[in-house]
């Protein structure tokens, strides 16, 4: 009952947000955030999902207006009101359902963004030739599938959609590399998601870990425009697994809500620093 005496109440208000002036000033600083549903979850920080609900079913222009207005981008409009610069954030699933497909593992970054290079899209996505034109910063994620790792095979190949530890490291290695043709733009990657663990085999995630740690302990570079934001470590705290506490079900591996409403801070705080210091005062986690 409650649900439906709000209902014209929330709906009211999102008449209200769209009908606000938008600033059509560019923004001193524009960030670009890539992902899929885990990545919704932090961005809107534990928030009630029945004012997105609502805002989608009266179209697109009503829903991108209700995102802004979740718990990331206004802890990034608060920050810049009180240091006086404009930071604006905008959300974006990458790739698309359709028509590349709903896959953002390393060999889709490769794939999209190194193999397919260029001042075109590929299959309606946008490569970094064209989103570094736009964008200060670009953060991008994997959905927790990528923990999903298998064997590796007699070789390793970088045009294969196989998960492996040893095509992952070819396809980072050619994307750390195609991510410095564009020093102007700085880059946060998060560490794979995790996953709870009635989701995934101990092989699995024995690997999964090995990669991560790969990531954040080899193929990070110190001084250099990509910067890390340690997912991983925060879901698992050093065990194998998704901690429970912190997903949505047992059965669940997307973030709950306590869950999000703390990285959704530690996301902010990483952002905020990779902005000012090139990330050097926080830690990978935000901390």
């Amino acid at each position: 009952m409650k649900q439906i005496l709000l209902l014209p109440i929330l709906t009211i208000a999102l008449f209200a947000i769209i009908s606000c002036e938008k600033n059509e000033d560019p923004p001193d600083v524009n960030i670009l955030f890539l992902h899929h549903s885990t990545g919704k979850v932090i961005w809107r920080g534990g928030e009630s999902q029945l004012i997105f609900r609502i805002a989608g079913r009266l179209g697109p222009r009503f829903a991108e207006r209700a995102e802004q207005r979740a718990a990331l981008p206004s802890l990034l409009n608060k920050y810049s009101r009180q240091q006086g610069i404009d930071i604006r954030i905008r959300e974006v699933a990458f790739p698309k359902a359709s028509p590349y497909g709903w896959n953002n593992y390393p060999f889709d970054y490769y794939n999209i963004w190194v193999k397919n290079a260029g001042d075109e899209p590929f299959m309606e996505e946008p490569t970094l030739e064209m989103l570094t034109k736009d964008y200060d910063l670009i953060i991008f994620k994997h959905c927790y599938p990528v923990s999903n790792i298998g064997p590796d095979a007699d070789s390793a190949d970088i045009n294969s959609d196989v998960k492996t530890i040893s095509n992952y490291k070819l396809q980072y290695l050619a994307l750390r590399e195609k991510l410095y043709q564009f020093p102007e733009t700085k880059f946060i990657l998060f560490t794979g998601a995790a996953q709870v663990q009635s989701k995934i085999s101990e092989d699995e995630a024995l690997r999964a870990k090995e990669f991560f740690k790969w990531v954040v302990e080899e193929w990070d570079m110190q001084g250099d425009n990509i910067h890390l934001w340690d997912l991983y470590s925060l879901e698992t705290e050093g065990d194998l697994y998704f901690k429970e506490e912190y997903a949505r079900s047992a059965s669940d591996s997307h973030p709950n809500r306590v869950f999000a409403e703390n990285a959704v801070q530690l996301l902010f705080n990483r952002i905020v620093d990779v902005v000012e210091t090139g990330g050097i005062r926080t830690s990978a986690t935000g901390n």
